[in-house]
């Protein structure tokens, strides 16, 4: 008998970095406990570089409490460094998360990926 439930879609993150040195990361799938922890390397402040992330989340179609935590915590530690995380292009259940834990009144959120990183 074949499972019929229809499993999570795995965490996808392809990272890019511009001439700005901005890192822009395109993720799609879910973000949650079982895969928080990429995302946490993902958005790793490194020592040699700026910490400035865009996350485009477009093809993101699920977002936990874990994937907030996850967020609050790099962007504390980038503006530690300097720095700052801006959500783009979120899917229609990422922001309706993000707006009622009121994440968009700690990151800056833009309606597309090439708004944020021209701001």
């Amino acid at each position: 008998m074949q499972d019929t439930a229809e499993q999570p879609t795995p965490l996808s993150i392809t990272q890019t970095t511009t001439a700005a040195g901005i890192r822009a990361l395109v993720l799609g799938g879910e973000i949650d406990h079982d895969n928080a922890e990429q995302l946490r390397q993902s958005l790793r402040v490194d020592a040699d570089g700026p910490a400035r992330f865009v996350l485009e989340l477009s093809a993101v179609t699920f977002m936990d409490s874990t994937a907030i935590s996850v967020l609050i915590v790099a962007n504390n530690a980038a503006e530690e460094a300097g720095g700052w995380i801006r959500l783009a292009a979120m899917s229609e259940p990422v922001q309706r998360v993000v707006e009622i834990v009121r994440l968009d009144t700690v990151l800056t959120c833009y309606p597309t990926l090439c708004q944020a990183l021209t701001d």
